[in-house]
């Protein structure tokens, strides 16, 4: 089978291998995890082909031998993952264990999901693409002229510009409207005010995942293995010697067949070979404390033997609330995800889709359709409700909250809590952004859009009858913004933390307490970067990459 794609005015031909549907460069290291020894020797071992991982592995494959290991297959070839157009049948496609994403329900009854494929979470999202702002870089303490190069390297397989049509276009100017000024233009850079964004989607509607950068590997260096779950990281510590830490040095894995592997560390003369855990803010902090390392008590009930007291794994985890407004359009629009963004001075990003309903995020999607089109006086009976909706989302946010293990089984989802609003300050600014919403909706260019007798309050009447989530509907969400942001927050996927910087990884992202052993990926954010993290979890891939290699041969 023959794919081809169009960036710019290049072409690029992919040969599919009918076995595991890759590209033809991956041919000569992807393969399946069966074919796997009993046991084998690398560099470095890398834990998670996701938006990181498979950044750092291309990078470290330069100069060492690397082997990733990626639970999930490929994105390549699953229409679902790759065409924008079946966005909602993605984020459906969650009955199968090999299916590309993962669903989870975190405890404050928000539906939620992560990658299970090879590019992780960017095989999966909205395919927005935003650098982080100048602060972010400094207070993360990263180089500023590395960091400029890395988003370049990323930005060279898998950022475009998208091709603004009449929705995000009306959008554009309905924020400008309400007063979120100025008007950036085309940028990757995190700046206040409306601008158009990147995209993975490129202008054909093909997307694109960091599963693209592993284009730039030397193959032979590098070994993926697909459908292979890490259950454990192996360490040296008895007998330990006083004041010498726990070391690193394998990964036990399975394949799909159940049948047990193991990875190893080469001693190596630099004796810089490690074992790096990209698995993600769930999988991270999960597969630690699966290995012995986080909050001994839990560690202990779960009967997993402790090999560092660490309790700060799992805290810290946040994700971003969501609210917006669904808005029946009576104009045609094509599908369309994130392209355009309001960022206003308090905190809030607005931002909008079409013909993408939030219906697409929960497993209720037939109960919201029926819901929507029962007899009766709903105005909207026998539309497509949703047909355009805009968004509002909470920078930061403050308030955290926590991961646990459920079982010792890595397949399982461990047990999230977000603690949504928990912190006054972020419902205070999801308010002020949805009266910018407000705004926006009541503006000429989005008026266009809808009906005359569409009032805000009808369409917020209509968002509340949906089930986006599992949380209680009151009364009062109606005629109250306080309570319609508490009550029908949902995720825009930008969650974090688990294993912060300073708390369980150090500033080069080694895990304190321990060694060989780094975490690398969104786990370690204190906030989310930027409007869209995933440009710079890619980023941080390479740019850790190229610093480790520094290390690894001095310049």
């Amino acid at each position: 089978m023959v794919s081809v794609f169009f960036r710019e005015n290049l072409c690029t031909v992919f040969i599919y291998n009918e076995f595991l549907d890759v590209p033809a460069p991956y041919t000569s290291f992807a393969r399946n995890a069966t074919s796997a020894p009993a046991a084998e020797y690398y560099d470095y071992i890398i834990v998670g082909g996701g938006t990181a991982g498979c950044a750092l592995a291309a990078t470290l494959s330069a100069s060492a031998k690397v082997l990733l290991l990626e639970r999930g297959g490929v994105p390549y070839g699953n229409p679902n993952v790759t065409r924008i157009n079946n966005f909602g049948k993605l984020l459906a496609d969650t009955s199968s264990p090999s299916s590309p994403t993962q669903q989870f329900v975190s405890t404050d009854g928000v539906f939620n999901h992560r990658g299970r494929v090879l590019g992780g979470s960017s095989a999966i999202n909205a395919g927005f693409y935003s650098r982080a702002s100048r602060r972010d870089v400094a207070d993360a303490g990263w180089d500023p002229r590395l960091v400029n190069a890395s988003y370049e390297w990323v930005e060279a397989k898998v950022a475009f510009r998208p091709r603004v049509r009449r929705w995000q276009a009306a959008v554009r100017d309905g924020l400008l409207a309400a007063g979120v000024s100025p008007y950036r233009g085309f940028t990757y850079e995190h700046l206040q005010g409306t601008k158009i964004g990147g995209s993975t989607f490129d202008q054909s509607g093909y997307r694109h995942t960091a599963a693209d950068l592993l284009e730039y590997a030397d193959p032979t260096k590098i070994t993926v293995y697909l459908y292979a779950t890490v259950h454990q990281i192996l360490f040296r510590t008895t007998p330990t010697p006083p004041g010498k830490k726990p070391k690193a040095y394998g990964v036990l894995f399975r394949d799909s067949k159940g049948i047990s592997h193991v990875a190893y560390l080469n001693s190596g003369p630099t004796g810089t070979n490690e074992i790096i855990i990209c698995a993600g803010v769930l999988g991270s902090p999960q597969l630690l404390m699966l290995s012995g390392i986080g909050p001994g008590h839990q560690l202990r009930d779960k009967g997993i033997t402790v090999i560092l007291d660490q309790p700060m794994v799992g805290q810290g985890m946040s994700d971003n609330p969501m609210n917006g407004i669904l808005i029946p359009s009576r104009r045609p629009v094509g599908v369309s995800l994130i392209e355009v963004v309001g960022t206003t001075n308090f905190g809030s990003y607005i931002e909008a889709a079409s013909r993408i309903s939030f219906q697409t995020m929960t497993p209720s999607m037939a109960q919201a359709q029926h819901l929507a089109n029962q007899e009766g006086s709903d105005p909207y009976r026998n539309r497509t409700i949703g047909n355009v909706i805009i968004l509002e989302k909470v920078t930061g946010p403050f308030s955290k909250g926590y991961l646990e293990l459920q079982s010792n089984d890595p397949n399982d989802n461990p047990r999230v809590t977000f603690n949504y609003f928990k912190d006054p300050r972020d419902l205070r600014r999801c308010v002020k952004g949805m009266k910018i919403v407000k705004r926006v909706i009541e503006s000429r260019p989005v008026s266009a859009f809808r009906y005359p007798f569409s009032t805000f309050q009808s369409l917020v009447n209509l968002t509340l009858s949906i089930p986006t989530n599992q949380r209680r509907r009151h009364v009062s969400a109606s005629h109250s913004m306080r309570q319609f942001c508490v009550d029908t927050v949902m995720t825009i996927w930008h969650y974090h933390g688990g294993c912060l910087v300073d708390r369980v990884v150090d500033r080069d992202y080694r895990v304190i307490g321990v060694d060989k052993l780094r975490v690398i990926d969104g786990s370690t954010f204190k906030y989310s970067p930027g409007t869209n993290p995933q440009a710079t979890v890619m980023m941080l891939g390479r740019y850790m990459g190229q610093r480790i290699l520094r290390e690894r041969i001095p310049q």
